[in-house]
């Protein structure tokens, strides 16, 4: 098929406020060696797109400007040595930036197939939580069966993929959130604890739950994306051999840390973010949520919660809602 020489996208003006973000016409990309280009027909909207559109998370340097870290759509060009991929296959994949423009050029290593059953919408609510999910917590973590996981900012994107996961390979799951609905929706995706934090101490509340749990008390995993005040009380619910995982800080990455803890309970402290891991690296993801997540997703047993879809257009608006914390679970964007 022939490709347009320019495209729709939304642009980042300037680094400010969700105003900044405007749609604008630019030119189309070409795939590179071991790349495909993509059709995009639906982009996620998360977390690090704000913080890119506030000048605190810049793309690497070899990855475009546009924000959209997560799509769907078809193929419609190879890059040189692509064998993996034909053109006209429908996939999601995780990007290195640029998703929310018509075409997006991504690694072929970092596109997955549909899940059976899926839309271009549910399917591009997968890659960038789920890629998080799965690297941070198995991958890194290690969370394994019977263990105890603490995530926090259980209703968003990330932490409603957590307690899915985490539940199907049989660990236990407690969370925060911020309103009762909040947590009745992590109940209802298999928590087995929610804890409203503007509703008395989440931490004493966490440690009367690990008491009351054959085994002892103490968490095993903790997937932080809060930090500050949350930071201390945590390393104080880790049990011996814990691991306290952050991928981001939403109350800041400064706090005042007893280190013996960490000494008498053999505790591991970690963190990472996804965008600059290598093309090897997510790949190395990609293949594994192939073969352990893809298979839940067909048959029903894992899905991604949809909180609202907006038009590419309204970009902005979906940002604002974003930064407002009041969604439950995924914002999309739908791209004509």
């Amino acid at each position: 098929m022939s490709l347009p020489a320019h495209m729709q996208a939304v642009e980042i003006t300037t680094h400010g406020g969700p105003e900044v973000l405007k749609l604008a016409e630019v030119e189309t990309p070409q795939p590179r060696a071991g790349e495909v280009l993509i059709r995009v027909r639906a982009a996620g909207v998360n977390r690090p797109d704000v913080s890119q559109r506030a000048g605190a998370y810049p793309p690497p340097p070899d990855a475009s400007p546009l924000p959209g870290l997560e799509i769907a759509g078809e193929i419609v060009a190879l890059g040189e040595g692509v064998t993996a991929w034909s053109i006209g296959d429908e996939i999601c994949a995780l990007t290195p930036g640029g998703g929310y423009a018509q075409y997006c050029r991504v690694p072929a290593g970092h596109c997955l197939r549909l899940p059976q059953g899926y839309d271009m919408i549910r399917a591009a609510a997968l890659p960038e939580t789920f890629f998080t999910v799965y690297y941070n917590i198995f991958m890194r973590a290690k969370l394994t069966a019977g263990e105890r996981l603490l995530v926090h900012g259980g209703s968003s994107g990330i932490g409603t993929t957590a307690i899915q996961l985490a539940k199907a390979y049989g660990a236990q799951v407690a969370i925060t959130a911020g309103s009762n609905e909040k947590c009745q929706t992590c109940l209802e995706l298999g928590a087995d604890l929610a804890i409203n934090y503007k509703e008395g101490d989440w931490a004493e509340q966490a440690a009367a739950w690990t008491k009351d749990m054959t085994g002892g008390p103490g968490l095993d995993v903790i997937l932080d994306m809060v930090g500050g005040p949350y930071i201390n009380p945590g390393l104080k619910l880790l049990r011996r051999d814990g691991r306290y995982n952050f991928i981001a800080f939403l109350k800041g990455p400064k706090a005042e840390v007893d280190f013996s803890k960490i000494l008498m309970n053999r505790l591991t402290v970690l963190g990472a973010t996804l965008r600059p891991q290598t093309i090897a690296e997510k790949t190395t993801i990609a293949e594994n949520l192939a073969r352990d997540v893809w298979p839940l997703l067909d048959s029903g047993k894992v899905a991604p919660v949809i909180h609202k879809t907006f038009p590419l257009k309204d970009a902005a608006e979906a940002h604002r809602l974003m930064e407002t914390s009041s969604h439950i679970g995924k914002i999309m964007m739908e791209v004509d």
